[in-house]
């Protein structure tokens, strides 16, 4: 994804890098051994962050402390980083490592990493167990350019499921995205489709690449380079059948990591590109 981020941000950069908002605001640079965070995750009783690197990093964990300082390095001696994509946890504080990047549409080897919590204080850690998955709705690998739904950068887990949030990467770009639901649990399972709904038909505006899920499960949070889809009002877990918003960040950059720090607060990272990012940030909303 990098070279066309880098095309669209020369094209947007001179409208939007003076545009600020009293409601997004930079809290700190990430450590800059840190180039590419793909996803981040909170935990409040130490607000301490943890995050990860995507495809050609190290198979590894960062916490990041408050100040944005690198706290410490969990290398996961068991699991490979073909392009970890996203980061979350459940409510027992352990931790979900989604290895789904995807992004020729042709693996046949997605799955996520659970990192037990009382393995976070090591410098070594294993994952205690992998669900191995793949999408029944995909038959060719990789199918045709104007089918290419199945990468995903952003997902969350939620009583006992993984809801994985699909980055469309088609020929003819309309905001088409799916929501797979799967067990959490080891094994190999099929992910099921529970629906899909677009955002809007510009690429660099509306892709998705996070996904976050309020403490108390009311509001779900997807992350675009410049704004976020906002679902609320929903039953159960039909999140895409709720009330859905978008709310822009006015603020252009490779946002690529969110997680709900409270109810009604988003902690947002990007990735640094010509100079622009390299940043945590806070967005109330």
């Amino acid at each position: 994804m990098k070279k066309s981020f880098l095309v669209a941000l020369s094209i947007v950069l001179l409208a939007c890098q003076q545009q600020t908002s009293s409601d997004f605001k930079k809290l700190y640079s990430l450590p800059k051994k840190l180039k590419e965070v793909s996803g981040i995750t909170y935990f409040p009783e130490t607000n301490m962050i943890y995050t990860l690197e995507d495809s050609g990093n190290k198979n590894a964990i960062y916490a990041i402390d408050s100040k944005g300082k690198l706290a410490k390095t969990i290398t996961i001696s068991n699991a490979t980083n073909v392009d970890w994509e996203d980061i979350t946890k459940d409510k027992s504080g352990n931790v979900y490592i989604g290895d789904f990047g995807n992004n020729d549409n042709k693996r046949r080897d997605l799955c996520i990493y659970k990192i037990a919590k009382n393995q976070l204080n090591k410098d070594q850690a294993s994952a205690e167990y992998k669900v191995s998955f793949s999408y029944p709705e995909q038959t060719e690998f990789p199918p045709k350019k104007k089918e290419m739904f199945y990468d995903v950068e952003g997902f969350f887990e939620l009583n006992g499921y993984f809801y994985l949030f699909t980055k469309n990467r088609s020929k003819g770009f309309d905001g088409t995205a799916f929501i797979y639901k799967i067990k959490n649990a080891k094994g190999t399972q099929k992910a099921v489709k529970i629906g899909e709904f677009k955002t809007c038909s510009n690429y660099n505006h509306c892709v998705l690449t996070s996904a976050t899920i309020s403490p108390d499960g009311k509001k779900v949070a997807l992350l675009s380079h410049d704004k976020i889809v906002l679902f609320k009002d929903f039953k159960g877990d039909l999140f895409h059948k709720g009330k859905q918003t978008e709310v822009s960040l006015n603020h252009f950059s490779q946002k690529e990591a969110a997680v709900f720090k409270d109810n009604n607060t988003l902690l947002i990272a990007d990735e640094k590109a010509d100079k622009i990012g390299g940043n945590m940030y806070e967005f109330k909303l």
